[in-house]
């Protein structure tokens, strides 16, 4: 039930990703008086969360805009959306529509809990291809159950009037007109309210980016059933395909192979160098015996010792299965491409 605004202040929630266009909507709707508390929804797909830290951009803009913000971790339930995404896939492994409704559904449900009137969102129409054309984003809010209840202050005017806007709750001739994939507009906004730090366009979404992508579709295909622990290796290290049913991943440095061995379960095989310095490797899924031989084999060809005629390894099972040392020929680099189904 809106509030009305001759009587109470306005209360709204704002959906911050703390980058540019976000930041510049919800200075246009405090400059309203309407009140903001922001939301931000984290997946193990952000790419801030992909260098093991919090992603500072919202907290950086929710204090620069002096908000509130409550932070979501969303990471279990949106494999789900990755999984089954019913609007299909981007250009990569994005599914911007899906994600737009499953975020926004989430915004609605707290929307609801904290009795705040609409929601404010930063986007520009058609500056996305996939997600943010007008029929698509008529699609999203229909779908997450916010028909006329999203306020997208940077290009309103371009749209039909919301609600809030009908109601009076909303200043519809405050609002913009920006659209499509230029920043000039937002740049000289930015310049207006004395705005000179914020996060550069990139986008922040590890789906987005081909490499991940390729090696996301790799485990949809041979894991289908793949959980959080799954993903999280996808970041980490060179993966190699060995077959259907196992696959090697390499450190590729000190930093990375500590990654690696952090994601280390129970069933996996580590590989470990004993006397020369090298990576730290691991097995994941079911390998044959030849399998595992190969798997020796490259990684001893990553080692310091990649020109000795042998190599000694340590090999164990999990995290605390008996220890075993082998001695290995390495296989050189160059020669990897031909002993396994599929470098990712």
């Amino acid at each position: 039930m809106l509030t009305d605004k001759t009587t109470t202040k306005v209360k709204a929630l704002m959906s911050l990703s703390g980058g540019l266009d976000s930041i510049l909507a919800a200075k246009v709707m405090l400059e309203q008086g309407i009140e903001l508390e922001a939301v931000n929804f984290q997946t193990i797909f952000c790419t801030c969360t992909a260098k093991n830290a919090c992603c500072t951009a919202a907290k950086s803009a929710a204090d620069q805009l002096n908000i509130p913000l409550k932070v979501f971790n969303v990471s279990e339930e949106y494999l789900e959306v990755i999984k089954h995404p019913q609007h299909g896939y981007g250009s990569n492994m994005n599914p911007c529509i899906d994600c737009r409704i499953f975020m926004l559904k989430k915004a609605a449900q707290y929307m609801k809990e904290q009795g705040v009137s609409f929601i404010v969102t930063g986007e520009v129409l058609g500056e996305r291809p996939m997600s943010q054309r007008k029929d698509a984003m008529r699609l999203i809010e229909r779908e997450a159950g916010l028909t006329g209840y999203i306020v997208r202050p940077l290009s309103a005017q371009l749209m039909e009037p919301t609600i809030p806007e009908q109601q009076g709750l909303v200043d519809r001739t405050k609002l913009l007109a920006i659209h499509g994939r230029s920043r000039k507009p937002q740049i000289a906004l930015a310049k207006q309210y004395n705005i000179n730090d914020y996060p550069c366009p990139a986008g922040g979404c590890l789906l987005t980016d081909p490499n991940f992508a390729r090696r996301l579709r790799d485990l949809m295909k041979y894991d289908p059933d793949f959980n959080l622990s799954n993903v999280k290796l996808l970041k980490w290290g060179r993966h190699l395909r060995l077959s259907d049913k196992a696959k090697l991943v390499i450190g590729r440095d000190d930093a990375d192979n500590m990654r690696v061995m952090a994601m280390v379960e129970d069933s996996d095989i580590t590989i470990d160098s004993q006397v020369v310095s090298g990576p730290f490797a691991l097995i994941r899924g079911h390998a044959q015996p030849d399998e595992i031989e190969r798997a020796l084999g490259i990684t001893a060809g990553y080692t310091k010792g990649k020109h000795l005629p042998k190599v000694s390894l340590v090999v164990k099972t999990g995290t605390s299965g008996a220890e075993k040392s082998i001695e290995v020929t390495p296989i050189p680099m160059e020669n990897q491409e031909l002993v396994v189904s599929k470098m990712l």
